[in-house]
């Protein structure tokens, strides 16, 4: 499984420091302040989708294939961190 998850998706990762204006939209930030870990999945909301949180913002503009493949590309992620 992770093998094919590598070939089909290209996965980003960045510790992003607190000062990235955005990086505290999120409901992980409650988690932050409470000391708890907490992970933010994001394809960077209206850095990319100019309808986020907008009335345009409808189920039908969204990529749910590519959705699929984040989540895909988690389950494997998360299989992997808990196999050991």
């Amino acid at each position: 499984m992770r093998r094919l998850v590598l070939e089909v998706l290209v996965l980003l990762v960045i510790n992003a420091p607190g000062f990235i204006p955005g990086i505290d939209f999120s409901d992980h930030l409650s988690y932050w302040e409470h000391g708890y870990p907490a992970v933010m999945v994001t394809d960077t909301a209206f850095y990319r989708n100019p309808r986020y949180h907008t009335v345009d913002d409808t189920p039908d503009t969204l990529d749910y294939e590519r959705m699929a493949l984040v989540v895909d590309g988690l389950v494997a992620a998360v299989r992997a961190l808990t196999a050991g």
